[in-house]
């Protein structure tokens, strides 16, 4: 499992890290508050990544996504179409109405924890039920249920051995994106769609900082001698410039990013996931 984001807080104009040696993380509990989850993602620190804002400038719609220079075994393009994108998911509209009245947007803990408790919220307050109920059993592998199989995707837990090799290899490496469109429950966007204005408000989102990082990831790797930088997180608006053009992200985290818009510049390798329940 390969996450490397933290908690933040904001001091004078600098960021902070908070939790470096946490094994403890926290979801926002349905009145907003951090309640603290049961899993342990045991990631490293990485305070030697600078998160400096780079200057804002408008996103080219043909940049070259990251995916298409791994290879084709493992480049995958499902942007959505025009008419795809019209499709209402009452999961992620809840997703953002929650996000935008909760009283602590911020609720610290590990980036992955606080991403799916939203998710896992909202799709509960629609369906009367978390999602891992509805997950088909064809999600099942060799070595694991639907549900573990999910969580594995959801988490990149990544590793040498054949049970992570077992998964599709068109869905690891990309979080919560590609556990939720494994799953039938939305459709992935990678680099290029998300830059170009692709995405849905409430679409989860997972990025890594280097595209070496994600290919390891994929291909499967031993963590302890990887220290690969990613974040998990919801995507709220694209920022516009005054000739409308996408120079940002507006997400919700935990606190890590998500008190400035994100740029292209931030990560290599983007995936989101257009939610279609």
């Amino acid at each position: 499992m390969l996450f490397g984001c933290k908690s933040t807080k904001k001091s004078k104009g600098e960021t902070s890290f908070l939790g470096s040696t946490q094994n403890t993380s926290q979801a926002q509990s349905r009145t907003g508050d951090a309640a603290t989850a049961l899993y342990d993602y045991g990631f490293e620190d990485h305070e030697y990544i600078s998160l400096e804002s780079a200057p804002r400038r408008p996103i080219q719609p043909n940049a070259k996504d990251s995916l298409n220079q791994i290879g084709s075994a493992t480049a995958v393009n499902e942007a959505p179409s025009p008419a795809r994108l019209a499709i209402k998911s009452p999961v992620a509209d809840k997703i953002v109405e929650n996000y935008l009245n909760s009283q602590n947007k911020e609720p610290k803990g590990h980036c992955l924890s606080v991403s799916k408790g939203r998710f896992e919220r909202a799709y509960k307050e629609v369906y009367g039920h978390l999602p891992y109920q509805d997950l088909p059993d064809s999600m099942a592998s060799k070595f694991h249920g639907p549900k573990e199989v999910f969580n594995l995707l959801y988490t990149s837990a990544s590793e040498t051995q054949e049970g992570w090799r077992s998964l599709p290899e068109k869905y690891r490496g990309k979080g919560n994106a590609g556990a939720i469109a494994y799953a039938g429950m939305g459709t992935l966007v990678d680099t290029s769609g998300v830059w170009s204005g692709l995405l849905r408000p409430g679409a989860l989102m997972q990025v890594w900082r280097f595209k070496e990082d994600y290919e390891q990831v994929v291909q499967g790797v031993n963590v302890k001698k990887l220290d690969p930088y990613g974040h998990s997180f919801i995507f709220i608006s694209y920022v516009r410039d005054e000739k409308n053009a996408i120079i940002g992200l507006e997400i919700a985290d935990q606190g890590f990013q998500s008190y400035r818009p994100l740029v292209p510049s931030d990560y290599e390798v983007w995936w989101g996931v257009n939610l279609s329940i």
